[in-house]
Formats: C-alpha cells, structure tokens, sequence
C-alpha cells in the first residue's frame, strides 16, 4: 500500500530549516550534477546562503513542507530561490531562480507549488526577468520551467566538470 499523501505546504525558509535544507543540498551536491558544487556542506557553511535570503525583498527562498505531522516537525519536501544573478548593480532587476526536490518528492506537484509561491511573492519587487539555468540532461526541470513560462535562450557547451565528466547547462529566461 502506497504511503498516506499529505496537503503540501509552502511557507518561507527560516533559520530552523537550515539543517534539513543542508541535508537536501548536499544529495544534489554528493550525487547529481544538478549542481556543480563538488564538496558537501556543513549546515554552518550554508548559513550565509540562508541569510542571503530574507522574507521580503527580491531574494527569497520558499519551502515546502508536509503538513500534517505531529509535533513541530515539519518534513521538508523541496525549496525554490530567487538570488542574485549576477554582481554588477545593473544586473539588480534579474534575478536567477532555482528549485530543488528532496529525491522521493517528484510527480507530486511539489516544485510547481513552491514556483508559484515564489512568482507570487516576487511579484511587487522591482524585477525585469528571471534566469535558469538548467544541468543537461534534466528533462523535469526543463519541463517545470516551460509549464512556468520560461523561454530556452542558449546552452552553454561543457562549462561544468563533476564526476570526471563535462556538462552542459542550458539557460531559460522569464518575463516577471
């Protein structure tokens, strides 16, 4: 028998996540060339991460958690981000955006709740565009960003290296 279902809820990340969300980084990091990060991360090396993204403004970071558990444990599912996409200050009105699952929380609309919770939230900011870029190949998270409006704009060829091997990552860009 398949395990209970419970209701999705997104909310934005707090300071209390920032173990869990270490935990789920670090899968992506340890076994996936989703992210070209190659070294795991202690939860206190990622807390400038969490910081960088407060509850307001153009940065912000959303988590979805299974509600429905006892106590005051929430099981986190997956998070999305909005941060900067690149230094300079004229760069300040695009922002790049990125999702990450926990491995058993596909096919469950998890990522498409937390992207429209974020689209929501950034919807009063001072924002001209959103950028992806997307490791190749990762046909659910290309499939996610279209369903969202994203645009595929270019790839770049073999610009990352993890497991002794090179990786494409092809980018996609949203009106906001």
């Amino acid at each position: 028998m398949p395990p209970e279902r419970r209701e999705v809820q997104v909310r934005p990340g707090v300071e209390s996540d920032l173990e869990a969300l270490t935990e789920l980084y670090n899968h992506y990091v340890r076994e996936t060339p989703i992210t070209f990060d190659t070294e795991a991360f202690t939860p206190e090396e990622r807390r400038p991460w969490l910081l960088s993204h407060p509850e307001d403004g153009p940065y912000r970071l959303m988590v979805a958690v299974e509600a429905g558990l006892e106590g005051n444990s929430q099981r986190i599912l997956g998070y999305a981000t909005s941060s900067a996409f690149r230094p300079k200050p004229a760069y300040e009105t695009s922002v790049e955006v990125t999702i990450y699952l926990a491995p058993d929380s596909g096919r469950r609309g998890v990522g498409a709740l937390l992207y429209k919770a974020l689209f929501e939230a950034l919807a009063e900011e001072d924002l001209h565009r959103a950028y992806a870029g997307i490791a190749q190949p990762n046909e659910a998270s290309t499939r996610l960003h279209e369903r969202f409006g994203f645009r595929y704009v270019g790839t770049y060829r073999e610009v990352g290296r993890k497991f002794g091997r090179y990786w494409d990552v092809a980018w996609y860009e949203k009106e906001l």
